[in-house]
C-alpha cells in the first residue's frame, strides 16, 4: 500500500435509515483493533508451553482523534450520542485501506480552542458489536 494522506481519513455517523454522513475530518488519529487471548493450558500441556483456544475471546476496536467538525449541525449529533450514551452506527474511512464500519459508543469528548483559533475536540469512540471491514 502506497502512502496516504492522513487528512482524508473521515469519520461517518449513520442516520438510522442506513445511510452515513461525514461529520468530522481527523487532523490525528488513531485505531486500535485487540482481542483477549482464552488460555487453555493445562498440567499435560506439551512442554508446559501455553494454550490459547482458537476462535474463543473477546474482540475489540478503538477509536481516536482530534479534529474540527465539519458544522455546528456534525457538532450537535456527536454530542448529542454522547448525552444520550448512544449506540450508533458508525463508518471510519481510511483511504486506500478500507472502511471499518458498526455499531460504537463515544466514551470520551473533549473541546478546545485556543484564543485565535478554531473550536476543536478529541473523541473516543469503542466498538459495541460487530465490525465489518470492506478492503479499499
Amino acid at each position: 500500500m502506497p502512502a496516504q494522506k492522513g487528512k482524508d481519513l473521515l469519520l461517518k455517523l449513520g442516520d438510522g435509515a442506513g445511510a452515513f454522513v461525514t461529520v468530522a475530518g481527523l487532523r490525528a488519529r488513531q485505531i486500535s483493533l485487540g482481542a483477549d487471548a482464552v488460555d487453555v493450558t493445562h498440567a499435560e500441556s506439551a512442554g508446559r508451553w501455553r494454550e490459547l483456544l482458537a476462535g474463543a475471546g473477546v474482540r475489540r476496536a478503538t477509536v481516536s482523534g482530534a479534529g474540527v467538525f465539519r458544522n455546528e449541525a456534525s457538532d450537535a449529533q456527536v454530542r448529542a450520542c454522547f448525552f444520550a450514551d448512544a449506540l450508533r452506527d458508525w463508518q471510519i474511512v481510511v483511504p486506500g485501506f478500507g472502511v471499518i464500519q458498526g455499531p460504537f459508543q463515544i466514551r470520551a469528548l473533549d473541546y478546545r480552542g485556543d484564543h485565535a483559533t478554531e473550536l476543536t475536540f478529541d473523541l473516543t469512540l469503542e466498538s459495541a458489536g460487530a465490525l465489518a471491514f470492506t478492503p479499499a
